[in-house]
């Protein structure tokens, strides 16, 4: 067994629990995210409002990714369409 192996073995048990935290927690987690990300807006006076808004929804992202969830909680409306999968692994050589 490498060391990735056993690195990998020892953080599965870590990783159950933070999954079935986000199950558990995950509208608190994102009601959180959304309170953050409100502060931070009126700090910087709206300056930065794009980027907080692209943070805010990789965070909510990741937050459904841990808690094993196939999409969003509620449906993106049709004016709001999902963004393209990204590919996974390096870029095809030509």
């Amino acid at each position: 067994m490498g060391l990735f192996d056993n690195v990998k073995a020892r953080l599965g048990p870590a990783k159950d629990k933070v999954s079935d935290l986000a199950r558990q927690h995950g509208g608190k987690v994102q009601d959180g995210i959304d309170k953050a990300a409100k502060a931070v807006d009126e700090r910087t006076k709206g300056k930065y409002s794009d980027k907080i808004e692209a943070g805010t929804g990789k965070a909510k992202e990741a937050v459904d990714r841990l808690a094993h969830k196939d999409g969003p909680e509620t449906p993106a409306s049709p004016a709001e369409p999902k963004p393209p999968a990204r590919p996974e692994g390096p870029p095809p050589v030509s």
